[in-house]
């Protein structure tokens, strides 16, 4: 059985057991994390879709760890100006693992 569910913007296909990594969110439960944007359920039973969302449908993860990911390099220039500019970036994630997908 496995879900797709929506958070941050962005889409992920997930599975009972996996970990995964998601945009950080405000926590308000502590170590449980519930998805509700759910776009599609399949397993055994078939396929459900939703339009856009399945009503009722939710995926419950446990909250693991706070991480950063890889620092990404921002390098601006403007030939024959002598215009340089560097920064860097590194996005926070939760990283989660993915318990029950309930319909």
């Amino acid at each position: 059985m496995f879900a797709v569910i929506e958070t941050g913007g962005k889409q992920y296909r997930v599975a009972p057991g996996e970990i995964l990594d998601v945009e950080r969110q405000a926590l308000g439960e502590g170590d449980q994390v519930t998805f509700d944007r759910v776009l599609l359920i399949a397993g055994d039973g078939g396929t459900r879709l939703g339009n856009p969302i399945l009503a009722g449908a939710t995926v419950r993860a446990r909250l693991l760890d706070e991480v950063r990911g890889p620092k990404v390099r921002i390098f601006k220039h403007k030939r024959r100006k002598v215009y340089r500019r560097r920064a860097g970036h590194r996005q926070d994630y939760l990283r989660v693992r993915i318990e029950e997908i309930a319909l």
